[in-house]
């Protein structure tokens, strides 16, 4: 028997069967989103504020940075209340909403970094037509796309995952809404779902992924083809940022969407989906803002500092 009525909602198990490690991961998730608020504000703050920063690799790392905010927030204020306390239910239509803008964000994330390695290969490997081919208009455009494409694929799997013959007991075996884990809590044929599911990782996941590496292909060919070691660490300085945090994103995105089902990578998924929505949104300003001089020194002015005083 199938529940079709959804009048309380569903029950998010998370990490449930290890209540001693609950309390750890509040303290870790809180710190985590804390973390994520502060350091995805200040690229904000610097890439507005700092002439210096008004520049297409900024404004797509603002993009990226307004983007993980609203990613974290969909999920972490919930996840932080079940991991809290006993009460561990969400309602239908919070867990409809939870699922519908977190598949738009992920799916936009996945795009958005691929334009991000496109402005990466045009700026090592065009770099006296940079300003020519990565103009503002451009730069609009392709956030646009990537906006649009999100959207598009959350209008297009949610209402069909939403609409599956959930069982009964309503228990979700994991900390939020998504797709994977409303498959698996279905008492009906998930035969279509999971077609859908495994088209939707091949066009968002895999085809993006493998733009982003021919990208970097290319770019390590131009790289190589640089005859001066400090021109070669300045070039791939340019890219290492942003290649780390592709890494990071496509790497947890595949163990949590890619993954067999069985009971072990279930458990291991969770562990990767907890690092896939808490994580990366903080390591990405982290690993920005610390290895971009740029940003350093545009972080001393905005204090009001000279640039030698950041440096030193």
């Amino acid at each position: 028997m199938a529940n079709h009525s959804y009048p309380a909602g569903f029950l998010l198990l998370g990490f449930s069967e290890h209540p001693h490690l609950e309390k750890i991961l509040f303290v870790v998730v809180l710190c985590s989103y804390l973390i994520t608020l502060l350091g995805n504000t200040l690229i904000l703050l610097l890439s507005t504020l700092d002439p210096r920063l008004h520049s297409p690799m900024y404004f797509f790392l603002s993009n990226l940075s307004f983007l993980d905010l609203c990613f974290t927030t969909t999920c972490v204020p919930q996840m932080l209340v079940n991991l809290w306390g006993p009460t561990k239910t969400i309602s239908f239509l919070g867990c409809s909403v939870q699922l519908f803008i977190f598949m738009l964000l992920g799916t936009t994330e996945c795009i958005l970094l691929t334009v991000m390695a496109f402005d990466r290969y045009v700026a090592v490997c065009q770099p006296l037509h940079y300003a020519t081919i990565i103009h503002p208009r451009l730069c609009w455009q392709l956030a646009a796309v990537a906006w649009a494409i999100g959207l598009a694929q959350s209008t297009v799997q949610t209402p069909p995952t939403l609409r599956l013959p959930f069982c009964p007991h309503r228990q979700i075996d994991d900390f939020l809404c998504e797709v994977p884990s409303l498959i698996r809590l279905s008492c009906g044929d998930t035969t279509y779902n999971e077609i859908q599911m495994a088209v939707a990782s091949v066009f968002i996941v895999v085809v993006p992924l493998g733009l982003i590496l021919v990208s970097y292909g290319a770019i390590a060919r131009a790289v190589l083809r640089i005859n001066s070691a400090k021109g070669r660490r300045k070039a791939f300085g340019t890219c290492s940022s942003h290649l780390i945090v592709v890494t990071l994103f496509y790497s947890s995105v595949i163990a949590v969407y890619l993954q067999p089902r069985n009971p072990y990578a279930q458990e291991r998924g969770k562990f990767f989906g907890l690092f896939y929505a808490v994580g990366t949104p903080t390591l990405n300003p982290l690993v920005y803002t610390l290895r971009n001089k740029e940003v350093k020194r545009a972080f001393w002015r905005l204090l009001g500092k000279d640039e030698d005083s950041g440096e030193s």
